[in-house]
This record gives structure tokens, sequence and C-alpha cells, in this order.
């Protein structure tokens, strides 16, 4: 009787199981997916991952050896009309040399609807799959998946063929929207050794299973003299070897988080990188490739299309002595080498460290990619006597290189060595300066590789605040209009980015834009200094009137003291942070401000003078306002000292900045007498 129960319990659980569990197949969509209204753990989701499965195979082809399959099944659940855009899915390949060329097909691309109770499927037609040129080295193929509606479920699959061996596709577990299941498996050879990469906060159930595989080739062979008695015969051989599968699961994934200050949100998601560290073929001897930093770096500096073009200076020479003749300040050199290559050779937007078409081609038709312009500008600096270097980027968007792998950076700026640290360079940026990288190049560090193969890790952010310095000066009338007299200056990072803001704008749409976004104030007397003098702070100065900048409320006026200048939103309002923060720079943000009271007004409070100062010297903020006679001065500074703030520091400095904006929204209260 108890068996009885038992295999009563085992079938029920069975049954339970069945109904209850995903099916992980293409095509077995259920009623209850479709039924389903919002996401049960996160009712926000506008869409969410059902179940995304991946699979990377080293599979062996006839005609061209070992090659890569990557293949992928996907199925997402729409909610809500913003998740819409999930129905446009794409994938980038290389489309550069022969034997790196990658091939992409989609398959099984269906939306599924729920109508009168009933599962309808609508195929995707041939003028939803289309292919567009990312640029001339890769494209994207990309699909529009046909009927999406709200409580729709997606289904596709794609695969991807190459004979790049050398890294494997990222996988990603996490993304915007949550992922209930994601599972990626890799069939690797024995031949091949991977070096495998997490990152993020959430890691995978890993499983590894070795099973045994073989190759059959076949031989022809032809025997005999003449035409006539030619024989052809055929004959095969066997190859053993053993396949490594590893299965990589994580479930109940939840959606990203968006916060403000996060350079590439791509650094903390939860993922998969795997690159080809070892080659072992029988009776072959053992190729390593990437196993550390400096490896890595020895290995790009060797590569044609990097380190022979730092030897070639017949191209310039003569140009280059002509602009030095005479200058003997390193400082001075820099400058003018910097400036030379900026004026006469234009970035064609293409990130790379290896040149395309080299850099003397480069310097005669005027454009380049970042590692001709670069590689340019270290090799006239190296000319000029100085002791130059390249250093490997990842740009933000590239995400930050944790690991070392060759395909870790994207991008190559110069370094001058000198005794009292490097001074970075970009040429492919024209508001650049020494030590002034354009904000794509800021991400973390770089490494900077010599001649000799040896290479340094090199601090890419910087430690200088850039300052953005207001005066101001203003009157208020007795109707609580306010006109007054404002200069900005900026300086640095700052500058650069005012500079790129304002760069091909015309005069009045940006004072347009001005005059909205400071409280609808009207601008006049406007004036720039120093706006293509780059190593000045660049300046802006107007006069300005308001008529919403205060509130009088019977015989009083209330004023903020900062006018349009004033913070009045905090962009840290989270509870806890999960990625450390990103200023970018460090800044210092200064205004000096005086204020004319109306006649027939007096002071009837003013806000407290302040001070604070975070730990470990990450900033502070200082408030300082006294009165004489109808006359306000006021001094106010917010400094932060740090570029990156951690997450340990996180609730200090959102403290911080909950009590700044706190003082600075504090009010001058004016009475009539």
């Amino acid at each position: 009787m108890k068996f009885i129960k038992f295999y009563i319990l085992l079938f029920l659980f069975f049954i339970f199981f069945k109904t209850t569990a995903q099916d992980f197949r293409l095509g077995k969509v259920s009623v209850a997916e479709l039924e389903q209204k919002i996401h049960p753990k996160d009712s926000s989701a506008a869409a969410t991952i059902l179940y995304k499965k991946g699979s990377a195979r080293i599979e062996y082809d006839t005609n061209d050896g070992f090659i890569l399959v990557t293949k992928v099944d996907t199925r997402i659940k729409i909610y809500k009309k913003e998740g819409y855009n999930w129905a446009n899915q794409g994938v980038v390949y290389y489309i550069g040399s022969n034997d790196s060329r990658e091939k992409v097909d989609f398959s099984d691309v269906n939306t599924y609807n729920l109508v009168n109770g009933k599962v309808e499927k609508t195929k995707l037609k041939s003028d939803g799959i289309f292919t567009e040129e990312v640029n001339k080295y890769r494209a994207r193929k990309k699909i529009t998946m046909p009927n999406v509606k709200e409580g729709s479920v997606l289904e596709f699959s794609y695969t991807i063929r190459t004979g790049n061996i050398g890294m494997m596709r990222e996988w990603a577990f996490q993304t915007n929207i949550p992922v209930n299941y994601s599972e990626f498996v890799t069939y690797i050879p024995e031949y091949y050794v991977f070096n495998v990469r997490q990152k993020g906060y959430v890691f995978p159930k890993v499983t590894v299973e070795k099973q045994p595989k073989s190759i059959t080739f076949t031989n022809k062979e032809r025997s005999g003299g003449g035409w006539s008695n030619t024989q052809t015969t055929f004959s095969t051989s066997k190859v053993d070897y053993t396949e490594t599968q590893t299965t990589y699961v994580a479930q109940d994934l939840p959606a990203m988080k968006e916060e403000s200050f996060v350079n590439n949100i791509d650094n903390y998601t939860s993922s998969l990188e795997q690159e080809l560290s070892m080659v072992k073929f029988p009776n072959s001897p053992m190729k390593m490739l990437s196993t550390d930093w400096n490896s890595v770096a020895k290995t790009i500096y060797e590569y044609d299309d990097f380190g022979p073009e730092l030897n070639k200076t017949g191209y310039f020479e003569d140009d280059l002595k002509t602009l030095l003749t005479g200058i003997t300040s390193p400082e001075e050199k820099i400058l003018i080498i910097l400036n030379h290559v900026k004026s006469n050779v234009k970035w064609n937007k293409y990130y790379s460290y290896w040149c395309d078409k080299g850099v003397r081609k480069a310097y005669q038709e005027k454009s380049g990619n970042v590692a001709e312009i670069n590689l340019m500008l270290t090799a006239m600096l190296r000319y000029a006597g100085l002791t130059a270097n390249p250093v490997l980027v990842s740009t933000r968007d590239n995400g930050i290189s944790l690991f070392p792998n060759r395909t870790a950076y994207n991008y190559v700026i110069a370094a001058v060595e000198t005794d009292t640290g490097n001074i970075l360079l970009d040429a492919t940026d024209k508001f650049s300066l020494p030590n002034v990288l354009p904000m794509r190049a800021l991400n973390w560090k770089g490494r900077l590789i010599r001649k000799d193969g040896t290479s340094d890790e090199v601090e890419l952010m910087p430690k200088k605040p850039s300052g953005d310095i207001v005066f101001m000066s203003y009157n208020v009338d007795a109707d609580g209009k306010i006109t007054g007299k404002a200069k900005r200056q900026c300086s640095d990072y700052n500058a650069m980015i005012f500079r790129e803001k304002i760069s091909g704008q015309k005069e009045e749409s940006y004072l347009e834009k001005l005059e909205n976004d400071n409280k609808k104030i009207e601008i006049s007397e406007y004036s720039r200094t120093n706006e293509k003098e780059l190593l000045l702070p660049l300046s802006e100065t107007y006069s300005f009137t308001g008529s919403n900048l205060c509130e009088r409320i019977g015989d009083k006026i209330y004023v903020s003291p900062m006018l349009f200048f004033t913070n009045e939103k905090n962009p840290f309002n989270q509870e806890t942070r999960e990625y450390p923060v990103d200023f970018g720079f460090p800044f210092l943000d200064k205004y000096n401000i005086t204020v004319k009271i109306p006649d027939g007004f007096v002071v009837e409070s003013l806000p407290v003078p302040a001070a604070m100062n975070m730990q470990d010297n990450l900033g502070a903020f200082k408030f300082n306002i006294a009165a004489n006679e109808n006359t306000l001065q006021m001094v106010i500074s917010h400094q932060i000292n740090e570029a990156i703030v951690s997450t340990q520091q996180y609730e200090m400095l959102k403290e911080y900045y909950k009590a700044m904006i706190a003082k600075e929204s504090e009010k001058i209260v004016l009475k009539r007498i």
C-alpha cells in the first residue's frame, strides 16, 4: 500500500512538473505564457526573456577545417508597448578578411498571439529580414518581428559560422529586462584551451562533461600511367579526440537597474567571456596565446600593422624639421606636434588599435583611423627626441578591460614619459590637449607598450579638477523682477565639453536653449572669449532679465540665491548603489554672486553659512553669505576630487548631495520696510 501511495505521489509530481516547467524548445509556446499580463517578480517590466539558450561548438568542416558555430534560440514575452523594441533584433558580424569572415542566418522567426483562446502563429516574411553596413569591417543582419502586440510571445533563432576560433561571442546572462532562464553551452575539442572569465554580480551554475568524438577523413589517390590506365582509389582514416562540454545555467535574473553616472552598464552585467589561450595539436608544437597583460601587449606590438608602423618616419621628417627648428622645450614640442597632426589628419571615425591603410598613406590622404593618427603622433614625438609610446585603451562603449585578451582593447593613444609622470595625448579630437583626452577614452586604465615589449598599466582618469567658475551680479526690483550679468568660465574637461557643445551650432539656437533651460530668462549682450584658444579657459558673458526667478508674496520677496544655477534634484536617490559612480573627471564648481536689494526692502532672513567635507577628501561643499547694507555677497563651491566613486562611498555621497541641494534651495527673504 505504501508503495502504491509512493508511485501515485511520484506520478502527480511528474504531472505537476510537466505542466509548470517551461518547455525550452522553439515552437512550444504555451497558452499560459500568452495569458500572462505582468512579470511575476517585476510588475514594472515591459518585457521579459522567457528563455535564451546558446551554444558555441568547435566542429570540423571538410573544406575549412575547425570552425566555430554559435547558435542562439530566444523566446521573449511582451507585456507593454514600451517593450515593442524587443521585436527588432540584430546581429553584428565581421565581413573583413576571408579567413575571419562570419556568416549569420536567422531561422524560426515567429510571433505568437492568443486569439479567441487559441495560439496564433505569424511567420516572418522575407521583407522582415535585411542587412545593413555598420562599417567596412562589419555588417548587421536585422529582423523585425511581425504582428507584435501587448501579450505577444516572440521567438527567433540565429546561427553564426566563422573560421576565427580565437574569441567566442560574449554571452550576457542579464539585460535591461528580467531573464527567466539563460543557458550557454560550449563544445571544445581537446586541441583548444580557452580562458574563461565571468563578470557581474550573478554567477551561473556550471557543469562539465567529457565525451569521445572522432573525425573521419577521406583520402583520394590516383595510380597508373597515362590517361587510359589511371585508377582512383579512396581510403578513410579516423582521428579520435575528447570534447569538453561545459554548461552554464542562470535563472530568475533581475533587470539591470538604470543608475545615474554609469559609464557603461555592460561592465557590471552578468556575462561570460572566453578567449583562446593555447592550441596543442598532435605532433605539433604547443602554441601559447594570451596569458597575461604583458604577453597581450607584446603580441599586439608585434603585429605588422602596429609596431612596424612606428618605425616609419620618412613621410613626415621634412615637415617636422621645419616646425621644430629652434624649439628645445619638451612641452613646446609636444604641443607643436599634437597640433600638427590634429590640423593635417582628420579622424575617419573608425576605432582600432591597428592600422588599416598605414600611417604613411593616412598622412598623404589627410585622413585615418585612430591607430593611424595616434601611432603617427607617437612616431613624431619619438623623432623629436621624446620618450613616447602607444597606450592601448578600451573606450567607454567597449567596456572596461578586466581580463587579459587581445580584444579587450579597441583604441590607442600616445603617452610621453616624463620625470613627473605620463603626458597622455590623442590627436583624433580637435579640442583635445595634453592630459585632456576625449571622453570616450576615459575608461579607468590603459596599457603602455614600449619598444622592448614591456608594458605598464596607465591611469587614464584625470586627477586635476576641471573648473566651472561663475561670476554673477543681479538686482532685485520691488516687483520681484531680476536683472543681472553672468560670466561663466570653463577649463580643461569642462571647456572641452563646452567647445564640443557649441561647435557648429548657430548662436541663435544656442541662446534660445540657454534661455529655456534657465527658467525662461531673456539674454542680451552675449559674447564668448577663447573659443579657439584651447590652452585658455573658455568664457561666455551675458546680461539677463527674468520675471520667474523669485517669488513675491504680500510684502515679502523670496529669492533663490543662485537663481538658475541652483542644483534642484539629487541624482543619487536610490537606497543602495550597485555600480560605481563615474563622474568622468574631478571638478570644481564655484559661484561668486553679488545681489542688490531693492530700495524700501530689508533682509528678513538669510541662509546660514555651511561647510561639508566628505571623508577621504572625496569632496567638499562651502556656502558663505554676508550682508552689507543693501548688498549681499556669496561664495559657493562644490568640489569632487575623484572621477570614480566606489559603491562603498555611495551613502556618503548621497547624503552630501542631499544636504548640498537643501542648502542651495534655501531662500533669501526680503521684507518691505
